[in-house]
């Protein structure tokens, strides 16, 4: 299984994604729909295609317990769930849209499907805007949205939520994550026990004759 490895300097920290999307939310002329896709794509880790096509009906929304989002993908389903406070700003946006059941979660202005070159232009205005001149001409500008996903992916990984789960919640597999982020999976500074290793990894002694 070929899969481009993505270093860890690629990717965006929690600051820069907060700043980012501040940015977004707080542009005048931007669809409205922009900045809550953005943000569940940020959160949730998912691919921008499956945020694009998400509905009403696919999230679901309890008063006092976890939600979760049913996401489509290459014909699959899977189920991802969602903190309280994804929940409320869910809540608050399908009612400030007016969206019903079969509606899309993020429509265009004329209730379709929002175009990519339309999320990527106002993606690509808010790295010129937050990013600093350093990082934004090394490799930063032109980063598609799905760098969301990917800095989220690394944050759980991070935080020690097992590479099965977040495999189960991104819908990749666990090998597709330790090819994709190898830095990951480094133990660098492990100490290792040479003297046990020996007694596990050894042979036992013939028995004398």
């Amino acid at each position: 299984m070929s899969v481009e490895v993505m270093e860890e300097e690629w990717l965006y920290s929690e600051e820069q994604v907060r700043a980012l999307l501040e940015w977004v939310r707080g542009r005048e002329g931007v669809e409205r729909s922009v900045y809550p896709f953005m943000r569940v794509v940020a959160e949730q880790a998912l691919r921008p295609g499956e945020a694009r096509e998400l509905r009403a009906s696919d999230v679901v929304l309890p008063e006092r317990s976890l939600g979760k989002l049913t996401v489509r993908y290459s014909g699959k389903a899977r189920e991802v769930p969602l903190r309280s406070q994804s929940v409320e700003f869910l809540r608050a946006w399908i009612s400030e849209a007016n969206l019903r059941e079969n509606d899309l979660l993020f429509p265009d202005l004329r209730g379709r499907t929002a175009s990519t070159p339309v999320y990527q232009q106002v993606w690509e205005q808010a790295q010129e805007a937050v990013l600093s001149r350093d990082e934004r001409y090394s490799w930063r500008l032109g980063e598609p949205i799905s760098i969301l996903r990917e800095s989220c992916l690394v944050k759980w990984l991070g935080m020690g939520i097992s590479p099965f789960e977040v495999a189960e919640l991104a819908g990749v597999t666990p090998s597709w994550l330790a090819l994709r982020y190898p830095h990951c999976f480094r133990v660098e500074d492990a100490e290792i026990d040479w003297d046990r290793l020996v007694d596990v990894t050894g042979l036992p002694e013939s028995p004398k004759s």
